[in-house]
């Protein structure tokens, strides 16, 4: 009986493989994917709510891939004049270029060709949106530190590359609203000294508008600038791998290790969920949410403007460094500087810029070369989220400034007053927003302290013998209490003695003590309060302060 049953075990070992597995077998032994599946498909990711920015960018990216590929199909990117004659009858007998009759067609005559375009339209408003709360996320949190340095650069170059992205293919439908924005670009590349009338003469083939910019505008959309995206989203996720996810303080957690469910099977299934999720959202506001509507505009015209002609949305803090900055210019020697418009233009991409190198001086500030995989508390680094919420500030302000003629008609007031209040505001709000966020953030570390030596609030009020009335608090846990402690304090920066042991003056650069003053400012006594030590804890549970009486 015994033997039959051996016999039987060695009959199914020698069984020959399916055609799967010798391809498994095969791949496997060429390109190692066994190997690489077992350590990374069982990866560990920590589960938070505010991980979800970055997913919604990504899967915003791939739905713009998917309704990007459908519209090529009927979309015409080309400037040569065409009288309409299609379905839509207010515009029949127009003359108009093939681009913009084309993206009517498509509107009017496709099928499913207005649900995708809106779908397209709105991720793309959602995937700019998406990159910059998560932008946000990762600079408040400060999950930019070493090793994450390059990974923050390749989201900040998407972010960029986002907005360029998006204002080449808002152009693209020719328009009378889309072409107003072209002509406000043209106008801004015009405004650069010396060289900005060869730079327009060479991106429109010609004299404005020319018919050579909305096939290089299409190619430039549709081919440069998604690939380059593409590539860096690639390594962005790779890196993401290689580096491991960031992770809150918490009871287990620790620079050297990750609590959270693996990629195989738990997150995967959950990020396929959320993908469906953000489509099924995205394409409930295209069908039920008009964008865009570019029949209404009619084609563009350069003689036209339409009224409350306004960017999309994140472009409208560049527009409003145009629109509010007086109109000064120098005229010299027979040719004139626009400094009204070369100004705001060159401020556009050092606004961006400020939140792109923060990370490099507050390594250089702190001097800190170690790595970092649990992320801070905002309210820990007061001085990084009062400058966070300072730059978030100035992109509102000038958000009112890109908009102030809906601003004066929605609400009836001066568009002069509207002018006026986005320039002063320009320089005092971020100021007064630094100030605000920072004392918050001082605030929040004062309440944490006293709920760690005391234990929180349980709003019981209880009469003790003597007749005095005092609120019972209730301990905290050691999870608890371990989130509020685990913080770093990080020390500023200190020259050290000026004169050495031998009676000599050290000479000490301009850098050193730059970065010596900006280190007292980042983490000196103002801008952190001390944390509940374990002593103090203890003397104050020894002391009475335990029995929950305070």
């Amino acid at each position: 009986m015994s033997e039959s049953v051996e016999n039987t075990r060695d009959s199914k070992r020698r069984a020959p493989a399916g055609k799967g597995e010798r391809l498994a077998d095969w791949a496997d032994g060429r390109l190692g994917i066994n190997t690489l599946a077992k350590t990374q498909m069982r990866k560990i990711f920590p589960d938070h709510w505010s991980f979800m920015f970055g997913e919604i960018c990504l899967y915003s990216f791939l739905i713009l891939i998917l309704t990007g590929v459908y519209l090529t199909f009927f979309f015409e990117p080309s400037g040569s004049e065409v009288i309409y004659d299609g379905v839509y009858t207010p515009l029949k007998g127009i003359q108009m270029t093939r681009a913009y009759e084309s993206t009517v067609d498509i509107s009017m005559e496709v099928r499913g060709g207005l649900l995708i375009r809106q779908i397209h339209h709105w991720a793309a408003l959602v995937f700019v949106a998406g990159m910059l709360v998560h932008m946000m996320r990762v600079f408040f949190t400060g999950a930019f530190r070493k090793p994450r340095e390059l990974n923050w650069v390749f989201g900040w170059t998407l972010l960029f590359l986002g907005l360029i992205t998006g204002l080449t293919g808002y152009s693209l439908p020719d328009d009378l609203l889309s072409g107003t924005g072209i002509r406000f670009a043209q106008g801004a590349i015009l405004a650069i000294p010396v060289v900005g009338t060869y730079i327009s003469l060479f991106l429109f083939g010609g004299e404005f508008p020319g018919d050579a910019i909305i096939p290089r505008l299409f190619s430039v959309h549709v081919l440069l600038l998604p690939g380059i995206m593409l590539g860096l989203v690639v390594a962005h996720l790779i890196l993401v791998f290689f580096h491991k996810h960031t992770q809150f303080a918490g009871p287990g957690k620790t620079e050297k290790n990750v609590v959270g469910a693996p990629f195989m099977p738990i997150y995967i299934a959950k990020a396929g969920g959320f993908f469906f999720l953000v489509f099924g959202v995205l394409a409930i506001m295209g069908a039920v949410a008009t964008i865009n509507p570019v029949w209404t505009m009619g084609p563009f015209r350069p003689d036209l403007v339409s009224t409350g002609a306004q960017p999309d949305w994140y472009l409208g803090f560049s527009e409003g460094l145009i629109r509010v900055m007086p109109s000064w210019e120098i005229n010299a020697w027979g040719h004139t500087l626009q400094l009204g418009v070369f100004i705001p233009f060159s401020l556009f991409p050092l606004i961006l810029a400020a939140i792109g190198v923060y990370p490099f001086i507050e390594a250089w500030v702190t001097g800190d070369k170690r790595e970092h995989h649990i992320v801070d508390r905002p309210r820990n680094a007061p001085v990084r989220t009062g400058l966070g919420v300072a730059w978030l500030t100035v992109f509102g302000v000038l958000m009112i400034g890109g908009g102030n003629d809906l601003w004066a008609t929605h609400f009836h007031l001066s568009i002069n007053a509207i002018t006026w209040f986005v320039r002063i505001a320009f320089f005092v709000a971020p100021v007064l927003a630094f100030f605000v966020t920072h004392r918050w953030c001082l605030g929040l570390q004062h309440r944490d302290r006293e709920k760690v030596l005391h234990g929180r609030e349980s709003g019981t009020i209880k009469r003790l013998p003597h007749g005095e009335y005092v609120e019972v608090h209730v301990p905290l846990s050691q999870g608890e209490l371990y989130k509020l402690t685990a913080h770093e304090q990080p020390k500023p920066y200190e020259i050290g003695p000026l004169v050495d042991a031998h009676g000599v003056a050290r000479k000490v650069t301009r850098g050193e003590k730059l970065r010596a003053r900006l280190g007292r400012a980042m983490f000196g006594p103002s801008a952190q309060v001390p944390k509940a030590t374990p002593e103090e804890y203890l003397e104050i549970q020894q002391s009475g302060g335990g029995d929950g009486h305070h």
